[in-house]
């Protein structure tokens, strides 16, 4: 079934199911977003898409992508949309910035008497959404094709800047057109792992500065333009068959790993067990923050000779300490509930390695499982270290992102 032959009542239906169970989850827990979800045709702004597709919870729809298959645009989970909805707290009357425009987000956004702008920096994609939004009524939303890391002319201050691609860095432009009051929403890329962060501003001591009010796993098409950034590759040995991905940078000498793989491969299982279903969020953050060389690692599985054997080939966090690299795995528990992580290291200094993340995992188990997330802040670039407190302090073009957690 395709939306040239949709039956209303069915796409009813399956809207109405998605809602519930984003409210039987938690995702949703304001009546107006519910209201707003209920009543906001998805399918109609993923033409041609089936509807049990555009209606699936956790999935998102994609509309565009380029000759190599990267993923260019999309239309986001209802789950994710729904998350950041809440995030943002708009309320009636609200101005709202939208940067990354399919036209869905700004159809929920608007509301009865609210004004949203919403920018993308692809034509076709500001095309596309400004007929969708016109075909069902939203013709109060102002469709405007940008490079929104530069400020929106003629914009003024807005009370939400909801970013919905997922960013490296924050454009000061964002900030500078929020008011001092106003809430920031953007997917925003941390040493390699995304988070929907809610950020507020705090006027402190030595100046202003955005702290996250919540933050979320997620997953984001990338930002386009001048903000855009590509991870950096290092291939194992100089082979496409493992590699490491780096977010902030490639180690100073990538080359002490050249013989890492010659070394036999040291196994280490760690005594750390989750639940299947468990959020891994704390996990990975603390990864993030405690290991310098934190990067995720990829195997391509046509070229795959067993050298490695992450559990998941295309995506295994990892860390690399000098002339060593190693990555987690897990296997099933004898309950089946449950998995166990555990540690391969490579390299002369493999054991070594091997046993300081098997400690940040259990410091993790001891201290931060079921926690709440590290608080996330962002300091202008010229910020000196005395005046971050921070764990771990990441340096972007335009600022200063720092991570830390909460004094128990």
């Amino acid at each position: 079934m395709t939306n040239t032959t949709v039956d209303p009542d069915e796409a009813t239906r399956l809207r109405n199911k998605v809602v519930d169970e984003l409210c039987t989850d938690g995702t949703i827990s304001s009546p107006d977003i519910e209201a707003a979800m209920r009543k906001v045709p998805r399918h109609e702004f993923a033409p041609g898409t089936p509807l049990e597709k555009a209606y699936d919870t956790y999935a998102a729809v994609i509309t565009k992508t380029d000759e190599h298959g990267v993923q260019l645009s999309s239309v986001s989970a209802p789950q994710i949309q729904a998350m950041m909805l809440e995030q943002a707290r708009v309320r009636p009357g609200m101005r709202v910035l939208e940067i990354g425009s399919g036209g869905l987000s700004a159809a929920y956004l608007v509301g009865e008497d609210g004004e949203v702008v919403t920018v993308d920096i692809d034509p076709v994609v500001t095309e596309r959404g400004r007929q969708l939004l016109d075909e069902h009524g939203y013709g109060r939303v102002n469709v405007v094709t940008a490079d929104a890391a530069e400020p929106i002319p003629d914009l003024g201050e807005v009370d939400v800047v909801m970013v919905t691609a997922g960013a490296w860095g924050i454009s000061p432009a964002w900030i500078a057109q929020l008011k001092p009051d106003g809430r920031l929403v953007v997917p925003l890329r941390m040493r390699g792992l995304t988070r929907s962060v809610a950020f507020t501003q705090v006027t402190g001591e030595h100046g202003d500065y955005l702290e996250s009010e919540s933050a979320r796993i997620c997953g984001f098409v990338p930002m386009q333009g001048s903000t855009a950034h590509r991870e950096e590759l290092l291939l194992v040995n100089g082979t496409p068959e493992i590699g490491l991905r780096f977010d902030d940078g490639l180690p100073a000498d990538p080359n002490r790993l050249d013989n890492a793989i010659t070394t036999p491969r040291h196994e280490l299982w760690t005594g750390v067990s989750i639940g299947l279903q468990e959020l891994l969020d704390t996990l990975q953050m603390t990864m993030a923050i405690s290991l310098p060389g934190f990067c995720t690692m990829a195997v391509d599985e046509d070229l795959d000779t067993g050298l490695v054997a992450p559990s998941n080939k295309r995506f295994a966090l990892a860390a690399v300490d000098d002339d060593t690299f190693a990555y987690l795995v897990t296997r099933r528990t004898e309950d089946n509930k449950h998995v166990e992580y555990g540690v391969h290291a490579l390299g002369p200094n493999a054991k070594q390695l091997a046993d300081k993340i098997a400690d940040v995992l259990r410091d993790w188990e001891a201290d931060r499982r079921g926690g709440p997330s590290p608080v996330i802040r962002v300091y202008p670039a010229d910020t000196p270290d005395d005046l971050i407190p921070a764990d771990r302090v990441i340096d972007k073009v335009h600022s200063r992102i720092s991570l830390s957690w909460l004094s128990a």
